[in-house]
């Protein structure tokens, strides 16, 4: 097989094991069935801007150019730090855009994928989220009506707990199978139960959902590698997890190379 084109993140579906698609343009590239196959990944130096298509010499903020970079609202500090949403200042960079994917409901969940960690997430991006971060383990805790909203109660809860995940433990696996995310969920409420009142927020009662991923061993390297260090990766695809593409030479995170032209041989 051989493809090529200007790549973004992998699309997902939730199975009884994730299945993964990498986009080349137009077209959707089943990534379960490389899985064990020897792949080639070229890049020659073209990077398109995936707002408007532009050629761009370096990507800022995972696929955009700088101008856009400082222009677009899916680009601010806020998006980082929701915290720090100024929508109802009147400042958003892009009002539509705001009222579209921030003044919406969010979720703050628990997820264990290097460990327990506290996050949130737009409600149209469940379980998509989760997926992306290599979670093992995930459940909604509580539900408010703005991106703000949800992080300043994370920021709160991250406290307490941590909101980080290292990418490294996540795809060895590294994780407590015995963590009882409900417990951690009530150990939360004990002590910042005041988060409900003060923060418009809703407890949500769900199962926690276990998710399984197209990778079963143990990646023997856990090297990073990227296309601006190195044009041309090679090796045999073990599994996917994350963004991660998991080979026997080391693992490259697709969602950093959004906007890259790539060819793919297998």
């Amino acid at each position: 097989m051989n493809i090529e084109g200007n790549i973004i993140k992998m699309k997902t579906e939730l199975k009884d094991v994730v299945h993964y698609w990498l986009p080349f343009n137009n077209e959707l590239i089943f990534m379960n069935d490389l899985i064990g196959k020897k792949l080639t990944l070229s890049f020659d130096g073209l990077i398109n801007d995936i707002h408007d298509g532009s050629v761009i010499k370096k990507s800022y903020g995972q696929g955009f150019s700088y101008k856009n970079f400082i222009k677009l609202a899916q680009c601010d500090t806020c998006i980082l730090k929701p915290e720090l949403c100024h929508y109802h200042k009147g400042t958003c960079r892009e009002p539509k855009w705001g009222e579209e994917h921030c003044m919406i409901d969010h979720y703050i969940y628990l997820a264990n994928t290097s460990g327990v960690k506290i996050g949130i997430t737009r409600h149209t991006q469940v379980p998509y989220r989760w997926i992306d971060q290599g979670a093992r383990y995930a459940l909604p805790i509580l539900k408010v009506p703005t991106r703000r909203i949800s992080g300043l109660i994370e920021v709160e809860v991250a406290k307490e707990f941590n909101d980080k995940t290292n990418w490294r433990s996540m795809l060895k696996g590294e994780i407590d199978e015995q963590v009882d995310l409900h417990l951690v969920k009530e150990q939360i409420f004990d002590s910042l139960d005041y988060l409900l009142d003060d923060f418009e927020a809703e407890e949500v009662e769900e199962d926690i959902l276990e998710i399984n991923y197209p990778l079963e061993v143990s990646p023997p390297k856990l090297t990073s590698l990227s296309f601006d260090k190195k044009p041309k990766i090679e090796g045999t695809l073990l599994g996917i997890k994350g963004q991660y593409l998991v080979f026997d030479t080391g693992v490259l995170n697709i969602r950093k190379h959004n906007g890259y032209y790539i060819k793919l041989e297998a």
